[in-house]
């Protein structure tokens, strides 16, 4: 923190209400906007001002709090179906077990197998933990019933809060392919979050365990602590893969057969998602699970040159002031834009209700042609005015925070031993210790890159039928993964199966996204059981960046808000 007095530069061209309302609020002393270019603020008066908006966000946030609303919906439903709205737990924890803290005290879950005891984990003996998360279960488990099975996968499963309902079970899985799923638990949705910048865990107030069981997997094999050499071609290979696990799963922890089960995931997980929902409905029988719908965020769902390419220079239109591109290299990308067919390729697709489907891509490539890398080019010269750009969310500055898992930025952040491959982080949860744990793994999880078609042209239009709800959202600080191209494919390409319309038949609305407590936060649109939302102020990780809106799209899925 900064100890010195520094200069606010404040326009000339501020209206005198706005110098009115800092004199009065900060104790400042302005005449006129026209007479003083320049207002001195102490670093005492900053905090002073930010600590009294803190306090205007806690005591609004207070006054709607989505957890509290959550809560009350459940005992609403409790009180109408005529059940118990005691939340008391009524099954005991192993023996080791110790009282949880109220706020992260979980439901107990007793499971009959005594194998289920190998993978228990105790909450209290967490490495950096200050606090007791609960009982949970976390290990490796094969992907078949093979005595001699090398193949396993690593899990942690959590059940959920005192809040929580216990006939649900969520699946998390990250990108990549082979990005980790313990990153989306320690930085996005799980119970608690050692977020990049902070000197500790805390308690994630807005982890999906307060909605219902959270199952995280590193998946496929060769992610992560996962076991066995990656044999897999594709992502039919990779959900028979991740089904099997499932039900070798199940059958240590029996007791949650026939739950209510939710996939979700993000980025490359825009392909894993909807090829292991579509196994799962191609066949029925082989897990015992009922599967009710799918969550992606900002996810891989068609080209590159459709998801990147197209829409990367309008991104940098409306972000032109984050980017700070001068007027030459932007008459360049234009330039780029319009002779590679990107600009008209907007024009003509990106319409409500779109023009009939096929959509010929803009060029030959499916990533782009020679001479049409405008994203790159945007890359390398944001780097030029900001080294510290970072695709996966473009308002990040210097300084870049440190962060335990070293991962994702544009660039890796090594500043301290990575958090789950240290020995005692390994030892409470029952990962083996001779592998190396990396966020990202260095070598192929496919034998040959994945030789599937991308989700939205092939499994994608069958699995939003099949769901109850499909749930796809979009963090619009996102530049590897660009929202106005997801809004392309979804007008190329989905829906249209069994002579259904294609794409959304009416255009999406701005500030149509309300978040309890807080207001617009983007966009949200349903049509046909398919829920799009764009969230202002995210990159790419959207549980991260903004939990409160991630939560509340959960909500939505799971059944918990009826609408939107």
């Amino acid at each position: 923190m900064f100890k010195f007095t520094r200069l606010l530069l404040l326009s000339t061209t501020l209206l005198s209400s706005s110098f009115d309302h800092l004199s009065s609020s900060s104790g400042l002393s302005v005449s006129s906007p026209l007479l003083a270019s320049a207002v001195q603020i102490s670093a005492a008066q900053i905090h002073a001002r930010q600590a009294e908006a803190a306090k205007r966000w806690a005591k609004k946030s207070r006054s709607v709090n989505p957890q509290e609303a959550f809560i009350e919906k459940i005992r609403a439903n409790q009180r109408r179906d005529g059940e118990d709205v005691d939340t008391t737990n009524s099954t005991s924890t192993p023996a080791s077990s110790t009282t949880v803290t109220p706020s992260l005290k979980p439901k107990n879950i007793t499971f009959a197998d005594p194998k289920a005891s190998q993978f228990w984990v105790n909450g209290t003996t967490i490495p950096d933990v200050d606090f007791d998360v609960g009982d949970s279960w976390s290990g490796l488990i094969p992907i078949s019933s093979d005595p001699k099975e090398t193949r396993k996968l690593f899990f942690w499963f959590f059940p959920p809060g005192p809040e929580g309902s216990l006939d649900d079970l969520i699946f998390w899985t990250n990108g990549g392919p082979g990005c980790s799923s313990l990153e989306g638990f320690l930085q996005e949705n799980g119970p608690f979050s050692w977020a990049p910048g902070t000197a500790k865990p805390t308690p994630n107030q807005y982890s999906w365990t307060n909605l219902s069981s959270v199952l995280w997997v590193e998946q496929p094999v060769g992610t992560g602590f996962s076991q066995g050499t990656p044999n897999i071609n594709n992502e039919d290979d990779l959900a028979k893969q991740v089904v099997g696990f499932l039900q070798q799963f199940l059958e240590v922890f029996a007791e949650l057969k026939g739950k209510k089960f939710y996939i979700s995931g993000e980025s490359y997980a825009g392909m894993y998602v909807p090829y292991i929902a579509n196994y799962i409905y191609s066949n029925a029988t082989t897990l015992d699970l009922s599967l009710q719908g799918t969550w992606t965020a900002d996810p891989s769902l068609s080209w590159d040159v459709i998801q990147q390419q197209v829409p990367a220079v309008p991104f940098v239109n409306k972000y032109r002031n984050v980017f700070a591109f001068n007027q030459t290299f932007m008459s360049l990308l234009e330039k780029t834009a319009d002779a590679c067919n990107y600009t008209s390729y907007t024009s003509k697709y990106l319409q409500y209700p779109p023009p009939p489907a096929p959509f010929p891509l803009p060029g030959r490539s499916t990533s782009s042609d020679r001479g049409c890398d405008v994203w790159d080019l945007i890359f390398e010269e944001a780097l030029v005015k900001n080294p510290a750009f970072n695709i996966y969310r473009i308002f990040d500055t210097f300084p870049v925070l440190w962060d335990v898992l070293g991962f994702p930025g544009s660039f890796p952040d090594v500043q301290s031993p990575i958090y789950f491959d240290r020995q005692e982080v390994k030892k409470a949860i029952h990962a083996p210790l001779n592998t190396t744990w990396e966020e990202c793994a260095d070598g192929n999880v496919f034998v040959r890159r994945d030789q599937s078609t991308p989700s939205a042209l092939s499994v994608l239009p069958n699995v939003i039928e099949k769901n109850q709800r499909t749930v796809i959202v979009h963090g619009l600080a996102d530049f590897i993964l660009i929202a106005e191209g997801t809004r392309l494919v979804i007008q190329k390409r989905l829906f249209k199966i069994g002579g259904g319309a294609q794409g959304f038949q009416t255009a999406i609305g701005n500030d149509t996204f309300i978040v309890d407590g807080i207001g617009s936060m983007g966009t949200e649109h349903t049509e046909r059981g398919l829920t799009y939302y764009e969230i202002e102020l995210s990159g790419h990780m959207v549980p991260q960046f903004s939990p409160v809106a991630a939560f509340q799209t959960m909500e939505y899925l799971l059944g918990f808000r009826s609408k939107p």
